[in-house]
């Protein structure tokens, strides 16, 4: 929400007015100096909406304020131009509406265009998340990046490495909009105060790592590779199964982390709907991308979401930190998860994490079935995995 200077406005004032914390205000508006306003300067108000009320009968700005549970000033700070002594029925005016209820759909298919029209929906009414775009897939699709945060300890969480594991992205998108939303209204998830955590925690999230392949998964291919991509899917129209990138190429199989063992031992030698891991290791735009951002951002944790077996492996050939231990407890601990050190799989993006950095990494296999995961599987999936989360950007050992 847009509201603008006036004489004697202040960052701390509107905070005040809002009851909505100074450091979310501030960190909305970062082209302005906060001891620095100027008057009829727009400023960003966090965690709220312009609502359009026209006047009734009876109303006044005191009985509307008195009603919505705002201050008359923030009625009148949004209704500069108009008179609150001299109202007439009909006139349109602006009320603020604080932003209670989540604005991510998670229950749904989940498409990249869906993840956009979301991740914009959000910045407008949180300004203070940061929206990058860290790289393009192989369609020249966005790899969008939220970063929530400002604190010096970094963790990652990304989603949709692959394709028709796509319930993981909603499932992301869902966690990251109940922490907004806990941020601007003061409340605990489960018992756990969150603007400490801004303060002291930058969390990254890139929620689909693979958009060509959840739209193909999706909605089919496009036209102009259609014929192309029923070749690579053994000849079938059917793309439910698919977990590649566009290419045919498997995400999770394509970082230097004994890539060349699993490039000898995986049956496909060529572009598949799954387990091809490339020519080579960081072939694909969508891989070389994500390596980027862990590189130059230097997280202390990392947690790749997959589905399915209710489990997370989170070892590397003895390379993972003491961190991991205790995080992959308390992991087991609130999810009911089963924790798994070693597997006979490499070249992930966990398993290159933990050898590159010596850092905390996880892979996690939400839920349980058949991918892709039905939908009715996606509140039980939450309510599991939320303790993970918290976990994840809480415990600091």
């Amino acid at each position: 929400m847009k509201v603008k200077v006036r004489n004697g406005d202040s960052f701390w004032y509107y905070s005040q007015l809002f009851y909505i914390p100074i450091t979310l205000i501030i960190d909305s508006n970062p082209s302005f100096e906060p001891n620095e306003l100027k008057i009829g300067a727009e400023v960003m108000i966090p965690g709220f909406v312009e609502e359009r009320y026209v006047i009734q009968q009876g109303d006044t700005f005191w009985a509307l304020a008195q009603k919505r549970n705002i201050s008359v000033d923030a009625l009148l700070l949004l209704n500069s131009q108009i008179n609150p002594n001299q109202i007439q029925i009909g006139t349109e005016i602006s009320l603020p509406s604080r932003v209670v209820g989540p604005i991510v759909k998670g229950k749904q298919s989940y498409s990249s265009k869906t993840l956009e029209e979301e991740t914009k929906k959000l910045k407008e009414i949180y300004p203070f998340i940061k929206i990058n775009n860290i790289g393009e897939s192989v369609l020249g699709k966005s790899l969008i990046e939220l970063k929530v945060g400002n604190g010096p300890k970094k963790v990652h969480f990304n989603a949709s490495f692959h394709a028709n594991e796509w319930i993981t992205t909603p499932i992301l998108m869902s966690f990251i909009n109940e922490y907004l939303l806990s941020l601007t209204n003061a409340n605990t998830i489960r018992g756990i105060q969150t603007l400490p955590i801004y303060s002291t925690v930058s969390i990254s999230f890139v929620p689909m790592v693979n958009p060509d392949g959840v739209d193909l998964v999706l909605n089919g291919p496009p036209s102009d590779r259609r014929k192309e991509l029923i070749k690579i899917n053994k000849g079938s129209s059917d793309f439910t199964g698919w977990k590649a990138n566009i290419r045919g190429v498997d995400l999770n199989n394509q970082f230097p982390a004994k890539w060349e063992l699993e490039k000898e031992r995986k049956e496909e030698k060529e572009p598949a709907p799954r387990d091809f891991p490339g020519y080579k290791p960081l072939s694909e735009p969508e891989t070389i991308a994500m390596a980027k951002i862990a590189r130059q951002e230097n997280f202390e944790r990392m947690l790749a979401l997959h589905t399915q077996g209710k489990e997370f492996y989170w070892g590397y050939e003895g390379l993972e930190p003491k961190e991991s231990v205790a995080l992959a407890q308390d992991f087991e601990r609130v999810s009911g998860y089963k924790s798994v050190r070693y597997i006979d799989s490499y070249a992930g993006y966990k398993d290159w994490f933990i050898q590159e950095f010596k850092k905390a990494g996880f892979t996690m296999e939400l839920g349980k079935g058949i991918n892709p995961l039905p939908l009715s599987q996606f509140n039980p999936i939450y309510q599991d995995v939320l303790g993970i989360f918290l976990v994840a950007i809480y415990r600091w050992y």
